[in-house]
């Protein structure tokens, strides 16, 4: 089974393109190595796949020729994944209230600062 298609079908990214995009992308590995969208995918394989900032890592424990529901896609893989960040320590977004038009230099400057830039 191809690897875009069993990452979609157990539900580690929303679209099969976006698994096949991550996999040229080269940001899906197996067993250590970058691989195409067309690799070939076997129970007992470790997937290590980064998608929307957080890295997953995953052992193929059962193949799925179909997208399967979330309670089907859970035994189908053992999900070694580190937990992801506490949602307090995400940097806060700056916003503006509506209305207030647009930012002046000064602020944007200040709001680019805050943002790392």
């Amino acid at each position: 089974m191809r690897i875009d298609s069993w990452i979609w079908s157990v539900r580690l990214t929303k679209t099969r393109s976006m698994a096949a995009a991550a996999c040229r992308g080269g940001h899906v590995r197996i067993n250590g190595d970058r691989v195409k969208p067309s690799h070939p995918v076997r129970p007992g394989d470790e997937v290590r796949l980064r998608h929307l900032g957080r890295d997953r890592i995953v052992v193929v424990t059962r193949l799925v020729r179909k997208r399967v529901g979330a309670a089907v896609a859970a035994e189908c893989l053992v999900d070694n994944s580190p937990p992801p960040p506490p949602r307090e320590y995400a940097a806060p977004v700056a916003r503006r209230d509506r209305g207030a038009g647009r930012p002046t230099k000064r602020e944007r400057r200040e709001t680019e600062r805050l943002r790392g830039r």
